[in-house]
């Protein structure tokens, strides 16, 4: 396992970092999988209150005990809805019980953006002056946020000194943090990255992806990974993983004392601007054309299109498709394309006067099983 400094808090990670929210339902063979990691040098592993309907944190706990407490560095989250100090130590205090530690490495303010952090966080009474105070009788070592923004917050963010590690989103897919990380670093800040495998959408194969490396890769995750761990002010590189095989994969990529050439990264640089426009032809993701009147989710299901046709996703594409108005995706509402009554509402209302229509039956053509 390869080892990185965590900005300059005198710490250092391994490449590879553990997210607790993909573990099996079987808690013995959750365990086994996180112990199965740390066994391989990961020694950064990331949890929160409600990861895996709130099992997450136990179960950490559990697979962590028996290992030298001080060689493992465990990040927990502030869910922010009922923002106080005292809601934030009630929450604060469930973590540490269900995870049987007497401190937390890392305790983030999760999932942010500058408007909770101006109006909720950073507040007389509010949940900054816990975390403080906590870290001040060292039942929290470091103070940090998860984020999801526009980049000009994350700018901002970063510069309120108040944070000394971030998690934020970057992947092959989506590099739109990719300046803010070089910021972070410049700051002496952590970064560890979520969504490092695209959120699972890295998890399946795409030859385009793969091809952009000369020599090619073993799959779809080591190039998603050796992409990520490429950039200078990544830290860690978090990885949601479910399996022993999905742990020993990424442990032996992140492992590599080599990633990717200068000349490799330009060339998927290169690649994803170019996809990234090609996208935007077939739909920008406005939302202009919303709501439809027999609720297919026009947007949604011209983006699983964009990752079949464009990124060559094709599998990952598929699944997502058969799961739209299904519970197998309730954070999704609507429907798939093949739903279109062709009433031909949407249509007008598209800024960039896409034939929406035609789209959608070439979208169920190519994705409908």
């Amino acid at each position: 396992m390869q080892y990185r400094d965590f900005g300059k808090l005198g710490i250092k990670v391994s490449a590879l970092g553990f997210g607790a929210m993909r573990l099996p339902e079987d808690q013995e063979e959750a365990i086994k999988v996180i112990r199965r990691a740390i066994d391989l040098g990961v020694n950064y592993l990331d949890t929160a209150p409600k990861y895996m309907k709130s099992t997450s944190e136990e179960t950490l706990g559990k697979a962590v005990k028996g290992y030298p407490r001080e060689k493992l560095y465990l990040s927990t989250k502030y869910p922010t809805e009922n923002a106080s100090a005292d809601d934030c130590r009630k929450w604060f205090e469930q973590s540490l019980q269900r995870m049987r530690l007497e401190y937390v490495d890392f305790y983030h303010m999760w999932g942010i953006n500058w408007k909770v952090f101006t109006e909720k966080l950073d507040v007389k009474g509010g949940p900054l002056e816990f975390a403080r105070k906590a870290k001040d009788e060292g039942l929290i070592r470091h103070i940090s946020f998860s984020f999801h923004d526009t980049p000009e917050a994350l700018h901002k963010l970063i510069d309120t000194g108040y944070f000394e590690s971030m998690t934020v989103q970057y992947n092959v897919l989506d590099r739109a943090n990719e300046q803010e990380i070089h910021h972070a670093k410049e700051k002496g800040m952590g970064v560890a990255t979520m969504g490092s495998v695209g959120g699972g959408r890295l998890g399946f194969p795409s030859e385009k992806i793969m091809g952009a490396v000369a020599g090619g890769v073993k799959s779809t995750p080591e190039l998603a990974l050796r992409f990520v761990l490429s950039h200078p002010g990544v830290s860690t590189a978090l990885s949601g993983m479910g399996s022993i095989e999905m742990v020993e994969e990424n442990a032996a990529t992140a492992s590599r004392p080599d990633q990717i050439s200068p000349e490799e990264r330009r060339r998927i640089e290169a690649m994803h601007d170019e996809n990234a426009k090609l996208a935007d032809l077939y739909c920008t993701g406005c939302g202009y054309c919303q709501p439809c009147p027999n609720d297919v989710n026009i947007p949604e299901n011209f983006k699983y299109m964009n990752y079949h046709r464009v990124w060559g996703l094709t599998e990952y594409a598929k699944k997502q498709y058969a799961a739209l108005g299904t519970d197998k995706n309730p954070w999704i509402k609507g429907l798939p394309a093949h739903e279109c009554i062709e009433c031909g509402e949407c249509e007008p209302k598209c800024p960039q006067h896409l034939p929406i229509m035609a789209q959608l039956k070439e979208t169920a053509a190519a994705l409908q099983s």
